[in-house]
């Protein structure tokens, strides 16, 4: 789950990390109060969507007059934002995140992630920020330090010292980054973090360190122990199909082909995709029901797969394991109807019962291609889509 900038600078002013004063409206007739109470003379206003790039693409504007914060807010709150981190469609924006103007000396970066081969959480820090981290990786690799930290590290100041070599901190800055790093840690542990990017970490005017933006992810998989954190999830900047199938224990990905597919597994989810692609077609999602393909779930999954308009048909693969592919297969001829699919479906079932289910399929007064290689069902989508 991901977080808006300014719900993971709450999070960062919570372990006593340094973030700049700010607002955050809903409205657009708060911008002048908000300007107001935050104070100076200079302020920044920022679009809050889910990706970045936001600057380049209009969505984060310097103003000298709370005026402009106002017309700023008219423009965005409401409408979509548009960067190369979003699809053609962009994000919708519900809030303005109006902040004290920084005065920046130099711009740095840092970020947390989990290095699942070494089972650390490894710290990444570079002197240049501001820019996109994969860039500096590919053009100067050597301003990057991968600095791994375990659980209950005793050596916790020597890392940190190793990062703040890296970006170039005097001693003063770097009395202040060991805490920082300490704090960062326990953040990321305690909120169940996948991610913690900083970009750009500032050294400001005061030549203090300073959090001008915040992106964090949380693992999904722990938000039943972050209830807190739950009540951050913003639904809005999920792709509908998305967060309609997270609502009912659905794993869906939307892509960009018109064979839409519903399998049981995320394995042979992966095989049917890559199956699809072998022959030449293109997977328009990615769908896994689970291990109890139920009529509910299935019918479920039809809706999710036919609100896309590009799909042009339908490829089920289901491996019957604990569930019998007779069920299976009455299960999901009952969901055609319910959900009164006009489009081709191909269906491939493999495992307990496949015979009978097969036969259930083919006794059916639908029109359904039942097909029991996994290969020639793949082909048989591919051309229908065709």
């Amino acid at each position: 789950m991901n977080l808006h900038e300014y719900q993971g600078k709450l999070l960062f002013a919570e372990y006593d990390l340094p973030v700049s004063k700010g607002k955050i409206i809903f409205k657009a007739e708060d911008a002048i109060d908000a300007c107001n109470e935050i104070g100076g003379l200079k302020w920044v206003v920022k679009a809050q969507v889910h990706a970045g790039g936001r600057g380049k693409a209009g969505g984060v504007k310097l103003i000298d007059d709370p005026k402009e914060a106002v017309e700023f807010s008219k423009k965005w709150l409401g409408n979509r934002l548009v960067t190369y981190q979003t699809d053609k469609d962009g994000q919708v924006v519900n809030s303005i995140l109006i902040e004290e103007c920084t005065d920046i000396s130099s711009e740095l970066y840092l970020s947390a992630v989990i290095d699942r081969e070494s089972q650390k959480v490894v710290f990444i820090g570079s002197s240049e920020g501001g820019v996109n981290i994969e860039d500096v990786a590919k053009n100067s690799p050597e301003k990057i330090i991968y600095q791994g930290i375990e659980h209950k590290d005793l050596s916790l100041s020597i890392k940190a010292e190793n990062i703040a070599e890296v970006l170039k901190l005097n001693d003063d800055q770097t009395k202040q980054f060991i805490p920082m790093i300490d704090n960062l840690y326990r953040l990321f542990i305690e909120k169940d973090l996948s991610l913690l990017e900083i970009n750009p970490l500032v050294i400001n005017a005061n030549g203090d360190l300073h959090c001008l933006d915040a992106k964090i992810n949380i693992d999904s998989n722990a938000l039943f122990r972050q209830p807190e954190l739950l009540k951050m999830y913003d639904e809005t900047q999920e792709d509908p199909q998305e967060a309609e199938a997270a609502k009912n224990d659905l794993s869906y990905v939307s892509l960009e082909g018109n064979i839409g597919c519903m399998v049981n597994g995320a394995g042979l989810a992966m095989g049917t995709m890559d199956t699809i692609k072998f022959f030449g077609g293109n997977p328009a999602n990615f769908l896994d029901v689970g291990g109890t393909a139920t009529q509910e779930r299935v019918a479920k999954a039809f809706k999710i797969i036919l609100r896309d308009p590009d799909v042009k048909v339908v490829l089920v693969n289901i491996f019957g394991g604990i569930v019998r592919c007779d069920l299976i297969a009455e299960g999901v001829l009952a969901a055609i109807k319910e959900v009164d699919v006009t489009i081709p479906v191909v269906v491939r079932l493999e495992g307990n019962n496949a015979e009978l289910g097969a036969k259930i399929l083919s006794k059916a007064d639908i029109d359904i291609e039942s097909i029991n290689d996994l290969a020639d069902a793949a082909k048989k989508a591919v051309e229908l889509a065709e």
